[in-house]
């Protein structure tokens, strides 16, 4: 039987995502917040940035103005670029190259030339976190929830802060048991206030026999931010959730909220909301 519900959710979200890369150049300035002292980073691509460009709008609107806000291109078109720039002057984009650390190990960059979560890793390495720093995934909205996340910039001095996975999206391998598990990582999202533990996850990662996977970046997170003392994020505020994947409407949206991360099988839920960006 036809979900017909799910395949206008579908329509919908496409056509909005169209009209909205279309009309992005044309709108007006986002007015903010306030001032965010953080800096913030997102790793994108040429293929998401409508994404991109929403996301920080969203940001900006509910969250605030951060000291920076790079956007870090895998790839993104000359234009696209202007375009990201355009939406404010706390936001430039730069090459994934420019930000590597050339002393990444091996692992990471056999990792990186095989898959773009690799690469989303040795980012994640190279990030230089001297003071509140803050990692999004360019298909995160922030609703009028986000201000709160002011206040989590100066807790994440004490501890680094993530998004509560809702199962446990892991490589079983670079696990040393089903304890570790336990409150999973999601690495769309992160709050940290100094560098994570990275050696025993590092040290795993070198060890693991075969070729990295879809969610070995993801698993290489959870090992450091638990090394770390990380603390999961609120999660009826910091959402993801997809058991509304099939529906129609956006059961976890509502003004009290900070985010939802819509990852792929809910993205046309993302577009749903134009009035968070538009």
């Amino acid at each position: 039987m036809i979900n017909i519900p799910y395949r206008a959710a579908v329509y919908l979200g496409r056509r909005n995502r169209f009209r909205f890369a279309k009309s992005v150049s044309t709108l007006p300035p986002v007015t903010t917040a306030g001032r965010l002292p953080a800096r913030v980073y997102s790793l994108s691509c040429e293929n998401d940035w409508p994404e991109q460009a929403a996301s920080i709008r969203s940001f900006l609107r509910f969250v605030g103005t951060p000291d920076q806000f790079i956007v870090v291109s895998d790839g993104h078109k000359e234009e696209s670029r202007r375009r990201l720039e355009r939406l404010s002057p706390c936001v430039s984009v730069i090459s994934l190259n420019s930000l590597l650390r050339p002393d990444l190990p091996v692992c990471v960059r056999e990792y990186a030339a095989q898959h773009f979560l690799g690469r989303k890793l040795a980012m994640l390495l190279s990030i230089p976190v001297d003071g509140p720093t803050i990692y999004t995934d360019s298909d995160i909205l922030f609703f009028p929830g986000g201000q709160a996340l002011a206040r989590l910039v100066q807790d994440s001095l004490l501890a680094p802060r993530y998004l509560l996975d809702c199962w446990p999206s892991l490589d079983s391998r670079l696990l040393a048991g089903e304890h570790e598990k336990e409150l999973p990582t999601n690495a769309g999202f992160l709050v940290l206030g100094h560098p994570l533990d990275w050696s025993d996850a590092l040290c795993r990662l070198q060890r693991m026999q075969g070729d990295s996977a879809f969610f070995t970046e993801q698993t290489v997170v959870h090992i450091a931010m638990r090394a770390s003392q990380g603390v999961p994020l609120a999660a009826d505020r910091f959402i993801l959730r997809a058991e509304d994947q099939f529906h129609f409407s956006d059961r976890y949206a509502h003004n009290d909220i900070a985010l939802r991360h819509y990852i792929s099988s809910i993205r046309n839920k993302f577009w749903r909301h134009r009035d968070l960006f538009s």
